[in-house]
């Protein structure tokens, strides 16, 4: 017989718990980096209006998917027609394809935060630390394998004592790191200019490419089309107000996004001199100019605020783990009634197993590429840019025209009235999956080299 559908205790638990997930290392340097790249201010005005309107209904959708049928994403959409079942199985292959490479970069996370408590900051912001240590063939696997092992230990303790109470814990703290971190920076001299930079939109500098970056930003930073909120919302109480736990979700992740722009684009603005190149550096930002960021600051400043930002950072990649692994597991057993401690140990067995390659991607199998990617690029990209866009426009075509809008807003209206029902229609029936399919052929098109987002 299998064990009892765990659930959250209520609403602060399901809200926590669901904007851990949503807040993680997309935030902290993927959403700062894009910021930086596609203007500043004009950037963070765009991704506000698309989060508060595409993302609102795709969430709303997903969460209120979970709540209805109690089942995660592989069994959810074959719940309510049997002829989509397979866009369950899309959604579960998604967080089984990111958590093992994601971890592999909390494995990162995890050597720099011990490096900064070490005493090592000057050694870690080094020109040539990150490479050597990414490259050399056992040090980054022991990192890798102690930040999954960690993820799994948490999941097995279960959704309230586990995922919820380590998220009750964690979030607090994030945020108040986040915002200090942020304050702080704003005083590093020439700091003002990136600030400035960062919150004034220059409206010349918009353009479509501007939004589908954007868009992109907001599937990888707020847990869409992954299955996470579907499983989560499974998990949710009846009594709890979809909507207004979506808008608390994004306000989470939106507003730690926003203060870790607010933390980094200063910080480097003032380093580098004004220099906006410096911020181009995708993930180099977070583990190689960041850390010489530090250094400047001196060895005693330097450290501290290092070694802040590095808890802060490792808290939001363990957040999002947690429920990336949570939800394979939620899988796992709807699929097969396993038990949780069993399924845990299963599916780490299975992340350890597709997360070497990517470990080892950047060493003894550099030799192994796709058109210039690494393995761990590789997995990355066809998730996020091919997977995730498909898996998101075959949900919205399933809620907008199978099972109709209509059946997410009777369970959003369960438990309060839906105040933005038109809204969530309009949205998820026709301007989402427009722009949705922009986004995919961008994607491919990027991937393929024809054109460069």
């Amino acid at each position: 017989m299998s064990e009892k559908r765990s659930s959250f205790t209520g609403k602060i638990g399901f809200v926590l718990a669901a904007a851990g997930s949503a807040v993680g290392l997309g935030n902290i340097w993927r959403f700062p980096y894009l910021a930086a790249k596609y203007g500043g201010g004009i950037f963070l005005l765009v991704y506000i209006i698309l989060a508060v309107t595409f993302g609102f209904a795709l969430m709303c959708g997903e969460i209120a998917l979970g709540r209805k049928t109690g089942q995660s994403a592989i069994k959810a959409f074959g719940a309510l027609n049997k002829k989509y079942k397979f866009i369950g199985v899309l959604a579960s292959v998604v967080p089984i394809l990111i958590l093992p490479y994601y971890s592999v970069i909390g494995g990162w996370v995890t050597k720099y935060l011990a490096a900064f408590i070490s005493g090592n900051m000057m050694l870690a912001s080094t020109d040539g630390f990150f490479d050597d240590f990414i490259s050399r063939p056992l040090e980054p696997i022991g990192w890798f394998l102690l930040f999954i092992g960690l993820t799994a230990l948490i999941v097995m303790l279960g959704v309230e004592k586990g995922v919820e109470k380590v998220s009750k814990i964690m979030m607090p703290i994030l945020v108040v790191l986040t915002v200090g971190i942020a304050v702080y920076s704003l005083f590093m001299p020439g700091a003002i200019d990136g600030f400035i930079y960062y919150i004034k939109p220059d409206f010349s500098r918009f353009s479509a490419t501007t939004v589908l970056a954007a868009m992109g930003q907001l599937f990888y930073s707020m847990s869409l089309a992954m299955g996470i909120m579907i499983t989560y919302g499974s998990y949710m109480k009846k009594d709890v107000s979809i909507e207004s736990s979506v808008s608390q979700i994004e306000l989470f992740d939106t507003g730690i996004a926003f203060f870790a722009g607010m933390m980094i684009i200063p910080s480097v603005f003032s380093f580098s001199g004004g220099d906006e190149a410096a911020l181009g550096k995708g993930p180099g930002l977070m583990f190689v100019t960041l850390p010489k960021v530090f250094a400047s600051l001196g060895n005693i400043g330097g450290t501290i605020v290092g070694t802040l930002f590095f808890i802060l950072v490792f808290f939001a990649a363990l957040t999002s783990s947690i429920s990336l692994m949570e939800t394979i597991v939620s899988i796992f057993r709807d699929k097969f009634g396993w038990g949780r401690k069993f399924t845990c140990l299963f599916v780490l067995v299975i992340c350890i197993v597709l997360g070497l390659p990517s470990s080892l991607g950047f060493g003894l199998l550099s030799n192994i590429s796709l058109m210039g990617m690494s393995i761990l690029d590789m997995f990355d990209v066809f998730a996020n840019n091919i997977l995730m866009p498909v898996v998101a426009l075959l949900t919205c075509f399933f809620i907008g025209f199978v099972i109709k809008p209509s059946t997410i807003i009777e369970e959003v209206e369960s438990c309060g009235k839906f105040r933005r029902k038109k809204l969530f229609v309009v949205m998820i029936k026709y301007i989402a999956p427009i722009f949705i399919i922009l986004i995919l052929v961008s994607s491919i098109l990027d991937v393929l080299g024809i054109v460069k987002i």
